[in-house]
């Protein structure tokens, strides 16, 4: 007697990856229900919250944090043990956290993926850069990516174009601004690579995006639509024939005897659980959440490896001014980067690293120190008029390694409205992290000399960059991984994670469209099977 499920998959959370697994499968006829912890909140009133705020530097102000689906701005939530703080800007609302984010969407390069061959440190990737390039094309066409199809985006090799790409962008590179054309000027010559950062962030329309008009608020909402997020996907799902249920945080996964998934269940924001059953199932919630909901079941944990190997993109930044005015604050929020030390044989001893031109509007951070410094009337007037013009701020990422001591668990010690836990957070900066921290230190110094500006300050404190892999990580071994080069859970054969949180060696490039393709390629995996 043949068995009556609910759906063919069903996909828990509608972020990046979850929305555009739905939207995979359901295009390929499958029948497909999204789940999303949070409510589905209309645009125009996260616009409408951001402009009443009197906090718009709180980039998940904007957004909904209800006591059922707390965001990591909720106090408590979030419990952090170790020498660093990780304080994700994480969201719970159907699109996820790519609501808020600066759009960039790089791809890794090959030797990347074989850092432990090549360096002797972290983890080979079990799938190589040939296996994903034609997903990274789709997930560049899915999501709408803007980027230079003529760069050397590897520090490694000065007038070609890699890696190595079988289509082009779907949108080609938007034109510098003032300061990136003054950033190759100085640097380039003198033997830095300085390259256009792709981004989600569009200057043509795209697919009823319109082109972007220079806000310069990516990292709070973009007030337009110009900027990609996983809502965009998840209605494209709903309209291919998934179906969307909102406010229903999953809390319960049932196994078989098989060891096969059978079922999940839900609770809405009034505590009625649902229980629902499928084929096939794409855990697909942000990092930290993800590896919580398995630890609370004892799902796909027999190699005691979901929720460690944490790895975020720490790193340091620098201000200083320039000898002429550049006027930041204009056009895209980050274009300009530096990729001299993204790779070489130094990976062996220190970490790897990426600096940005941040392009942010300064006026907010250079008043805040000039009051601090005391300055008042025409002193303020004046400082913030001069640095405004001349300002340059440089953010940089750094290459972690995969640690089983870096983890996330549940903490039954905070919970919600509905009686979950919290998070526990244990993350500890290594020693390669530091080296690669004081190299980065000696690169600016030399930069801000090529540029002939005056540095303000260099801040050595590791700062959170929001990058959280690892927790359910990618192996070719089921003892000491989570999911196979699949996305496939070692443990159940019918579970899939579709999340960055696979991803088993960091490098220094953000890590969303990687995780998108890997998604991509799980679906097609499904559909399939299904």
């Amino acid at each position: 007697m043949a068995i009556e499920y609910d759906a063919d998959v069903i996909v828990v959370g509608s972020g990046a990856c979850g929305s555009n697994v739905a939207n995979e499968l359901a295009k390929q006829g499958k029948s497909v229900i999204l789940l999303e912890a949070g409510p589905n909140t209309p645009r125009w009133k996260i616009l409408e919250n951001f402009r009443n705020s009197g906090r718009h530097y709180d980039r998940n102000n904007a957004y909904p944090n209800n006591p059922w689906a707390p965001t990591s701005n909720q106090p408590g939530y979030i419990k952090n043990i170790g020498n660093f703080r990780e304080q994700p800007g994480m969201l719970k609302l159907v699109g996820g956290t790519t609501w808020h984010w600066g759009g960039a969407t790089w791809r890794y390069i090959p030797n990347d993926f074989k850092i432990k061959s090549l360096y002797g440190v972290g983890r080979d990737w079990p799938i190589s850069y040939d296996d994903l390039e034609p997903y990274y094309c789709r997930a560049e066409y899915a999501i709408g990516v803007a980027g230079s199809d003529s760069e050397d985006q590897s520090g490694k090799n000065p007038g070609q174009a890699y890696p190595h790409r079988s289509q082009p962008y779907p949108v080609n590179a938007e034109e510098d601004v003032y300061n990136s054309t003054l950033l190759k000027k100085a640097l380039i010559p003198h033997g830095h690579s300085v390259v256009h950062e792709p981004t989600v962030r569009i200057h043509k329309p795209y697919e009823g995006r319109p082109a972007c008009q220079g806000n310069n608020n990516c990292d709070q909402v973009c007030p337009i639509g110009t900027l990609y997020n996983g809502s965009i996907s998840a209605d494209q799902a709903v309209r291919n024939g998934a179906k969307l249920i909102s406010e229903a945080v999953v809390h319960k996964i049932t196994k078989g005897e098989d060891k096969k998934i059978r079922s999940i269940s839900y609770l809405t924001s009034t505590g009625q659980e649902h229980t629902l059953t499928a084929k096939y199932f794409v855990l697909a919630a942000h990092s930290f959440e993800t590896a919580k909901l398995m630890l609370m079941n004892d799902i796909g944990n027999s190699s005691d490896m979901v929720g460690r190997n944490l790895m975020d993109h720490v790193g340091i930044s620098m201000s200083l001014l320039a000898p002429e005015p550049v006027w930041s604050g204009r056009g895209p929020v980050q274009q300009a980067t530096i990729m001299t030390s993204r790779d070489g044989a130094f990976r062996s001893d220190f970490s790897a690293n990426k600096h940005t031109l941040g392009n942010n509007n300064p006026q907010i951070d250079i008043a805040n120190r000039a009051i601090s410094e005391g300055l008042m009337g025409k002193a303020l007037d004046e400082r913030i008029l001069d640095w405004s013009a001349r300002i340059m701020n440089f953010y940089s990422f750094l290459e972690p390694l995969p640690e089983p001591t870096n983890r996330v668990e549940p903490n039954s010690d905070w919970k919600d409205s509905l009686g979950l836990p919290g998070l526990k957070v244990t993350f500890n900066a290594s020693d390669y992290v530091k080296r690669g921290a004081n190299h980065i230190a000696k690169e600016y110094k030399d930069i801000a000399q090529l540029l002939n500006g005056e540095i303000i300050t260099i801040n050595e404190e590791l700062e959170n960059h929001d990058h959280l892999m690892g927790t359910m990580i990618m192996g070719k071994e089921a003892s000491d991984s989570v999911v196979n080069h699949e996305g496939r859970c070692f443990d159940h054969n019918n579970l899939f994670i579709a999340s960055v949180g696979v991803i088993p060696a960091a490098g220094v490039v953000n890590p969303t469209l990687t995780a998108i393709a890997l998604a991509i390629r799980s679906a097609d995996i499904i559909a399939k099977e299904v």
